[in-house]
């Protein structure tokens, strides 16, 4: 099959950035949207010219690393699928597709389709974690979990901090990113001696960063490919008024 593409190129971050068109006239359904992009990078490299520059990793959708909007939705049109899980089955033969990365102010443009995303590393480091001592590895029933705080806790904790909810956002705001972090936390017994100043380290990491504020539109759940709830951000908006007070 034959894909065409539009994909922004973009030197570097000062310079100014288009999107260019390439063909790739070889292309097989079977494969993933990043071998698309190997294949295409393949074909600059043998005529000497720059190959485009894109973030990937595990290639099963757990590290987050492969975000990119294709045809203006992050991580395109399928389902609590990330970029490397989309294949070009999802697209038809002569189809135009449409690459950009992330377009956030915290998310700053290093090169073509890879972006800066350390703004998440450090809402992580505000509190994002348990630092108290908690002793050596208890027995797995010795400190009971409801079953329905286990199970929300690990659907907040599925979140692979890819950047899609900033992406997809009007607002580009890490809420959801945020209040997964803090949420799945609150359920459990070992985040709970951190909670109150967790959330308020977090939040306050998050608005230095530049994030926008949620104004439920609820394009982040939407687009998330581990499909994070949007009442992670309840949870989290719940944690930090009593934080508060």
């Amino acid at each position: 099959m034959q894909i065409n593409l539009k994909i922004w190129r973009q030197e570097n971050p000062e310079s100014a950035g288009k999107l260019e068109e390439y063909t790739v006239a070889d292309a097989h359904p079977s494969m993933s949207f990043i071998e698309l992009l190997d294949v295409l990078n393949e074909q600059l490299i043998k005529d000497h010219q720059e190959p485009i520059a894109f973030d990937t990793d595990c290639g099963e959708g757990i590290c987050g690393s492969c975000g990119m909007m294709i045809n203006g939705v992050a991580h395109g049109s399928q389902k609590q699928t990330a970029v490397c899980q989309l294949h070009l089955r999802s697209f038809q033969d002569g189809d135009t597709i449409t690459v950009e990365p992330w377009r956030a102010k915290a998310f700053p443009i290093v090169k073509d389709l890879v972006v800066d995303r350390s703004a998440f590393d450090r809402i992580v480091v505000a509190g994002g974690y348990v630092s108290v001592n908690t002793g050596a590895a208890p027995d797995a029933n010795s400190l009971p979990v409801a079953k329905e705080n286990s199970d929300r806790a690990f659907d907040y904790a599925a979140c692979i901090g890819c950047g899609a909810c900033v992406a997809a956002c009007p607002n580009a705001s890490a809420s959801l990113f945020t209040a997964a972090k803090v949420a799945h936390l609150a359920l459990l017994p070992q985040g709970a001696p951190e909670r109150k100043q967790r959330v308020l380290n977090m939040t306050a990491q998050m608005a230095t960063e530049g994030f926008g504020d949620c104004s439920n539109h609820g394009e982040c759940t939407a687009v998330c490919p581990k499909g994070v709830p949007l009442e992670a951000i309840s949870a989290m908006r719940r944690e930090y008024i009593k934080a508060m007070f």
